[in-house]
């Protein structure tokens, strides 16, 4: 038993194929200990919080501050469950939605609780991280271009442009062009003579962002 279980709501249809599955898991996680209260709607009887809540297709769970559309397993709502309880698991949570092609939804939640963009950025120190995810993430930044949730990021940002993955460099600097931050610009320059071309092409075209030069190419000696 979870002594901070997070509570859960779930939606429903009669007709939806994969309701009943996920219904009867988080009964289990309740009858469990790791939820601490579940209510069930079925949105044929009662239609109007799908209303409330933008509510689309179900099965839709509100699980703490997770949402959750579609078909689930039971470990994987424990997963969720557990998060939920500790707080944890946004940068997950976050990927999951960009996998889901949701970034409107990714962008208003970062917008709501900015914090948790340096969360998601910490992912990109993984090699392994698929190239989706990646292309996500950049999205995302993209969106959040010059605003105090990113630049908050700065520090952390110029921390990964020594990362001793070529990929991470080249997105730290990136992304240091789109936080329109010109403190950054010593450690953009200093990309200027990375070992990856790609990089250093990446640095050009950010330090022409954040200081304006226009004859930075003759700079890196290419």
């Amino acid at each position: 038993m979870v002594d901070n279980a997070a509570d859960a709501t779930l939606l429903i249809r009669t007709s939806c194929p994969h309701c009943a599955s996920v219904a009867e898991a988080v009964l289990r996680l309740t009858k469990m200990g790791k939820l601490g209260r579940l209510e069930l709607i079925n949105l044929d009887l009662r239609p109007e919080p799908a209303q409330a809540l933008g509510v689309r297709s179900v099965p839709w769970l509100k699980l703490g501050r997770f949402e959750l559309v579609g078909a689930r397993s039971f470990h994987e709502l424990e997963d969720w469950a557990e998060h939920a309880a500790a707080g944890s698991g946004w940068p997950e949570y976050l990927l999951a939605l960009l996998s889901e092609q949701q970034l409107t939804r990714v962008i208003a939640l970062l917008r709501e609780h900015p914090q948790h963009l340096s969360d998601l950025l910490d992912r990109m120190t993984n090699e392994q991280l698929e190239m989706g995810a990646r292309i996500g993430i950049s999205a995302v930044v993209e969106e959040l271009a010059e605003t105090p949730a990113l630049r908050a990021c700065v520090p952390q940002l110029i921390e990964l442009t020594l990362s001793a993955y070529p990929q991470t460099r080249a997105d730290a600097c990136h992304f240091l062009g789109l936080a329109g931050d010109p403190t950054a610009a010593a450690a953009v320059r200093r990309l200027l003579q990375d070992e990856s071309e790609d990089v250093r092409e990446i640095a050009v075209e950010t330090l022409a962002v954040l200081d304006g030069s226009d004859d930075l190419e003759e700079s890196t000696g290419c």
